[in-house]
């Protein structure tokens, strides 16, 4: 089964996912962790958004990897750890515009395909639904408010020793937000099979009954 959860930045994507494929016993596929990853490429190499051919001769030596593990899975960057570092301010600062560039998106979609073909898969991301694996057996519409998003990141960068203000969050998640719906290749959408399901106000243990009880309709 495959099973396909989309949403806005802030949404519980992530986290609701990863507990989802540890209940049911399925691969966990975050697609945003392999775009954050690219993006400390890009950091690191000080590349430039309008340098194709420096993007794609990038790409061909890069290799990512994602380790699944009990505390949670970690993401390889050409054989080094860098799951701590894509979830830093500066990588969230610029991953919408590294995930708008077609040769990043298609090297990653053709990696993205690959782990899903391997088995039983929870993924979850932007165009998963839509793109990625547009035959998934379930397709969900994760979202919640802009204030509860940014509430959301606000702790989860405090909790981390970023000091950032509510404001400047809230205002990252709208830039995000438009950057994530308007842009040209595979933009934020819900599927038109998709469910939709708003987790304003919810508790991840609530939102996670309800989407055991919509796979459960669909098994």
């Amino acid at each position: 089964m495959r099973i396909a959860i989309d949403g806005p930045a802030g949404a519980g994507k992530s986290t609701v996912a990863r507990i989802l494929a540890k209940k049911l016993g399925f691969t966990y596929l975050d697609t945003g962790a392999m775009y954050r990853a690219v993006t400390v490429l890009f950091l690191e190499n000080n590349l430039s958004l309008e340098d194709e051919n420096g993007i794609k001769r990038l790409l061909e030596k890069t290799d990512i990897k994602i380790i699944p593990g009990d505390e949670g899975q970690k993401i390889l960057l050409n054989e080094r750890d860098v799951t701590e570092l894509i979830r830093t301010p500066q990588v969230s600062e610029l991953v919408a515009k590294v995930s708008a560039l077609p040769e990043v998106r298609e090297y990653l979609t053709e990696l993205q395909r690959k782990i899903i073909a391997k088995g039983d898969v929870v993924a979850d991301g932007r165009d998963i639904g839509t793109v990625v694996m547009p035959e998934a057996e379930v397709k969900i519409f994760l979202t919640a408010s802009a204030e509860e998003r940014a509430r959301r990141r606000h702790r989860e960068l405090l909790a981390k020793g970023y000091e950032v203000s509510y404001e400047e969050v809230f205002r990252e998640v709208l830039k995000r937000d438009e950057l994530d719906t308007t842009r040209e290749i595979s933009p934020l959408r819900k599927a038109e099979d998709a469910i939709l399901v708003d987790t304003t106000g919810l508790k991840i243990e609530e939102v996670v009954a309800k989407l055991l009880e919509i796979i459960g309709r669909k098994q």
